[in-house]
């Protein structure tokens, strides 16, 4: 029996996706052997690799101005990868810090600062605190973002995963709009052609762990920096269709297998619909007993795809992933840097999993408010 996964990453992946998966892990498409022993210059496995970007296309709307591009090593090589491509000197890299992810990108950009004599900036953060006692409680608004209008690029997270925190709107930036989008990536439908680069961790909403896929303006591709080595130049993967080295290709085949599942689903309209349903569920589950439930996060900057909240003790804490564990809930704990409870309602959480969870919020504090 498979438990409800309320995981933040690797996360639930839809059971036809993997159905296929296990029923083509030994023989693919009668070639008499697995994926993954193709070689990924065959032309079975670049069908697979073709079929995963297309569908990836039709369903998001990417314009024809955008690569999309395959990378290993997680968004959080990105955070180094991102400012060795693309930060020029007399330019800084303006960064918005909402939360951990944003905390540990610009990081790597100062790092990456220091090398090629280039600076990293905040120019807008939402952080309460110092140290351990840092917290994060919302978005910053436009009007809080003081972009330098000569930045290299504005760099900002969409949804801090950590938080419970989402960008509900596209910042406005003269700048070329950078976005680690991993946890709320193919969500629901985005206007792509706003941004010069979109990246995210596959493992919340498109596949599994150990591979990104970016969205990246063809231009600001080939305008980044040619002074560090080729294996880490965007313009690498781009030139190669992400097959300049041997690529994921079990991961590639799960994405492919992901994207024929939204497609059959009703694509991103439907998907949409399907994510505001189960956060609709758990936040009214929560708001009703906002005496003995917290939400840290403000209304508006609410994530849909991650509900934080915390319980009056953390004995009551424990007692309520007792209870979970019982009803086969599992992922709820929070993580280890903010504690508290985490439901993680990516695509492929159906909506009987998020009306199970509001049942227990709802039971759990009648008996125990």
């Amino acid at each position: 029996m498979r438990v409800l996964n309320f995981n933040a990453g690797p996360a639930t992946l839809p059971l036809p996706a993997l159905e296929l998966a296990r029923d083509e892990l030994v023989e693919f498409g009668g070639t008499g052997m697995s994926i993954m022993e193709h070689s990924h210059r065959g032309k079975d496995y670049e069908a697979v690799h073709h079929e995963a970007q297309s569908l990836m296309r039709e369903l998001l709307g990417v314009p024809d101005s955008h690569h999309i591009l395959f990378v290993q090593g997680g968004a959080s090589q990105l955070f180094a990868q991102v400012p060795m491509n693309f930060m020029a000197r007399g330019k800084p890299a303006d960064y918005v810090v909402n939360g951990a992810w944003g905390e540990k990108a610009i990081a790597e950009a100062n790092v990456v600062g220091k090398m090629i004599g280039c600076e990293a900036r905040v120019v807008a953060t939402t952080g309460m605190g110092d140290g351990k006692e840092k917290s994060y409680a919302r978005v910053p608004q436009d009007a809080e973002i003081k972009l330098d209008p000569n930045a290299s690029y504005l760099h900002y997270t969409s949804n801090e995963t950590i938080h419970g925190i989402e960008f509900h709107r596209i910042p406005t930036s003269s700048a070329p709009l950078v976005c680690d989008a991993s946890s709320d990536f193919m969500w629901k439908k985005t206007d792509v052609s706003k941004f010069a680069l979109v990246y995210a961790g596959a493992q919340k909403n498109v596949g599994p762990s150990g591979i990104v896929v970016l969205l990246a303006n063809k231009d600001f591709v080939a305008q980044g920096r040619t002074d560090i080595p080729k294996i880490f130049q965007l313009r690498t993967v781009a030139d190669n269709d992400s097959l300049y080295n041997t690529p994921p290709t079990f991961a590639i085949y799960l994405i492919r297998n992901v994207m024929r599942w939204i497609k059959s689903e009703g694509g991103l309209d439907a998907i949409e619909k399907r994510n505001r349903e189960k956060a609709k569920l758990v936040y009214d589950a929560l708001d009703a007993h906002a005496g003995f439930y917290n939400l840290p996060v403000e209304k508006n900057s609410r994530s849909v795809m991650n509900v934080v909240f915390r319980l009056p003790s953390e004995a009551l804490e424990e007692k309520f992933l007792a209870e979970a564990k019982k009803r086969k809930m599992v992922g709820l704990k929070g993580h280890r840097s903010v504690g508290g409870m985490r439901a993680s309602l990516y695509n492929a959480v159906p909506v009987e999993w998020a009306r199970a969870l509001a049942e227990l919020i709802d039971e759990f504090a009648k008996t125990n408010g």
